[in-house]
């Protein structure tokens, strides 16, 4: 009964800790209540089906089907927990079975093998899988969350690697017995190490030649988006000035005209030419949001586009001649931020529909853009908020790129269906 008790503890301990690896690498959608709670009933699952096993057929009936009744659902829940593709999931979930597959038999080989006890495997265990999880979390998982967004596909042929290295795994461990009692399965079970170690530094520098690549191509595209975008919106600032060049002009003719008109006596001809002159030019009237001026030409460019699509601006603009950051790449990140906040607003109806602006220099320099939103926003681990459609996002990879590359702080939040950017360059 000891010996049963102590098996299950093990199995418990080990499937926790594959769990905790393989949530070292994942961004999941769920909050940490519901996964606990996720994670408890699958604890249940596995604790029943081990102890049904070890009943019937021993520790290498559990050995044999154990990828079946404890990997494969742990798999699966934690897919439907995270917010990555099945490839994806697949890959990065059955790597992790497979590094505490190896880990766990080596330990267990050696503590059997110098007659230790108990306790003193489920020591060296836990400091095994307590060093794994530090070292993906602290090293790996940036990297490999990056690989994710930058690589969306590409990922079916890669979990081949880790599906066919567990099965190879598996199958030497418990077939025709137990590793531990034959040499000769030991010796082709570890003989397995380092040909998954060519593989898999091979793989990782093939994703990362990948995402060298990606990153350039994503780069040239989004800097070429937004290099045309800023030229558009210029090109509409100039547009407006030289139409109020032209008024300015016309207007010295139409006062020599009410001029004369007055002369003549007709005082109503001459009030009605000069409110046609004065309508005219409120018409192109251009509102001067901030000194800088390819941020001048971005406001007002942004805040012309969202009224003519009926979206109210309340905008609050005080920002100083002199900027911490260079004035055009801060100018992008803006554009990109209004667009998105008119984007966000196009999918509300229009009594809801609002862009709220806020830049301050006092006591340093903050922007604020806040909008409505539709339905809820899910951030990843870096508190990005994830694209919703593909294709999408390439405004906040922006914004990101920016802040890293200047040393600015941004945060994204959804309070009370409002979604914010705070941005402090």
């Amino acid at each position: 009964m000891t010996d049963l008790a102590f098996l299950l503890f093990r199995t418990l301990f080990i499937t926790t800790m594959t769990v905790g690896m393989m949530a070292s690498l994942t961004e999941f959608r769920f909050g940490l209540r519901k996964l606990l709670c996720i994670m408890a009933l699958y604890s249940l699952w596995m604790l029943g089906t081990s102890l049904a096993l070890l009943v019937l057929g021993g520790e290498l009936l559990l050995l044999r089907v154990f990828f079946l009744t404890i990997s494969l659902p742990a798999v699966f829940l934690t897919y439907w927990a995270a917010s990555d593709t099945p490839a994806q999931a697949v890959f990065n979930y059955l790597s992790q079975i497979l590094l505490s597959t190896l880990g766990f038999s080596m330990i267990r080989m050696l503590t059997d093998s110098l007659g230790l006890p108990g306790f003193v495997n489920i020591l060296l265990t836990a400091l095994f899988y307590g060093v794994v999880i530090w070292l993906e979390g602290r090293f790996l998982r940036r990297p490999f969350r990056m690989l994710v967004r930058v690589m969306p596909s590409g990922w079916a042929a890669l979990t081949l690697i880790p599906c066919a290295f567990c099965g190879y795994l598996v199958f030497m461990a418990s077939w025709p017995g137990s590793y531990l009692e034959n040499p000769v399965q030991r010796t082709y079970l570890y003989a397995a190490v380092i040909p998954i170690i060519i593989v898999y530094i091979a793989v990782f520098q093939s994703l990362y030649a990948q995402y060298q690549i990606q990153a350039e191509r994503q780069s040239t595209t989004l800097l070429s988006m937004q290099i045309s975008a800023l030229k558009e919106k210029m090109e509409r600032v100039k547009e407006v000035e030289e139409s109020i060049r032209i008024q300015r002009h016309d207007l010295r003719h139409q006062l020599q005209a009410a001029t004369e008109l007055m002369l003549r006596g007709d005082r109503d001809t001459a009030l009605a030419t000069l409110d046609a002159a004065q309508t005219r030019l409120e018409e192109h009237k251009v509102t001067r949001w901030c000194r800088p001026p390819v941020l001048d030409a971005v406001f007002a460019s942004c805040f012309e586009q969202a009224k003519s699509q009926d979206i109210p601006v309340e905008a609050s603009i005080s920002l100083p001649d002199e900027l911490p950051v260079d004035e055009r790449e801060l100018a992008i990140v803006v554009a990109n931020a209004l667009d998105n906040a008119i984007h966000a607003n196009l999918e509300l109806p229009v009594s809801r529909r609002c862009i709220r602006c806020r830049a301050v220099s006092m006591p340093g320099v903050m922007l604020e853009i806040s909008n409505p939103c539709a339905g809820d926003v899910t951030f990843d681990s870096s508190g990005l908020p994830l694209a919703r459609r593909e294709g999408n996002g390439l405004g906040v990879q922006s914004i990101s790129a920016f802040c890293r590359k200047n040393g600015a702080v941004c945060r994204f939040d959804l309070t009370d269906g409002w979604f914010r950017l705070q941005l402090v360059p």
